[in-house]
């Protein structure tokens, strides 16, 4: 587990650890720095393996987060349950919008109903699970966000930290789309279409 740690989960770029980073502090990089990151991670995505990813998914926060994201990058599928079980259990601190980010990247049918199983026990706590939800009914063409946001719904009763439900999108759309782009090489694309 220390090897995986030193490795995949605390290497330092720009002062900052990785897991730090996929908090969202890269979102706030300039393009050459959010693009060389990108590309150290979709490295690492390719070729870590999954025993390795299972030794980091019963980690502690920061491995999992990682994880989680390496999972996403390179659309390790084959974890939808894992991070199902894990996202659901909500252990540990901050790892689940790392299983969230994957599931939205999966963006298939079956991902969506995770993250409803999520907001229905955890909305008041949680925006990541709103967000990866409203990006795979963007993909699908499905309303599965709809009963959270409907008036009266959860969202409304809840969202009281001033956070609209489109800014939880938008995030979850942001961090989708530097996956996809770090996986293809088209990072530079992506840097320059986004919105900061």
């Amino acid at each position: 587990m220390i090897d995986l740690v030193r490795r995949f989960v605390v290497p330092e770029w720009c002062g900052y650890r990785r897991y730090m980073k996929l908090l969202g502090a890269f979102l706030r990089f300039p393009d050459y720095e959010a693009i060389r990151f990108g590309r150290g991670l979709a490295k690492d995505a390719r070729r870590i393996t999954d025993h390795e990813l299972g030794v980091l998914l019963d980690g502690e926060w920061r491995a999992r987060l990682t994880a989680a994201w390496l999972i996403a990058l390179d659309r390790r599928i084959h974890f939808r349950g894992r991070l199902a079980g894990l996202l659901l259990e909500s252990e540990v601190v901050h790892a689940g919008a790392g299983y969230c980010v994957a599931l939205a990247r999966f963006g298939e049918a079956e991902d969506a109903d995770i993250p409803c199983a999520y907001l229905d026990r955890y909305l008041r706590q949680k925006h990541y699970a709103l967000g990866a939800l409203m990006v795979m009914d963007e993909k699908l063409g499905t309303s599965h966000a709809d009963r959270f946001l409907n008036p009266g719904g959860l969202w409304e009763t809840f969202a009281m930290d001033g956070i609209s439900a489109e800014t939880c999108r938008r995030a979850m759309g942001e961090r989708v789309a530097f996956a996809a782009n770090a996986m293809n090489g088209t990072l530079p694309q992506w840097a320059a279409q986004r919105e900061r």
